[in-house]
């Protein structure tokens, strides 16, 4: 269990990275992570655990969401 959050963590720390140069969409957002080496559900616990620490701000524009760092 602990391994998977350490993984999380740093899944959160690379989406955190991403948000500190701009507002971003979950598209853009999911392949950057991709890149990383972290799969789609490593992506959403990551925008959860930012999220649960107050760290993001969520919009849904249309059919897509964009994030950015509070």
């Amino acid at each position: 269990m602990d391994e998977m959050c350490l993984s999380i963590g740093e899944a959160a720390g690379c989406v955190y990275k991403l948000l500190e140069n701009g507002e971003s969409n979950m598209a853009n957002l999911k392949s950057h992570l991709k890149e990383n080496g972290y799969d789609q559900q490593m992506t959403f616990m990551a925008i959860g655990w930012l999220s649960r620490e107050d760290k993001i701000c969520m919009a849904k524009n249309g059919n897509s969401w964009s994030l950015k760092l509070k």
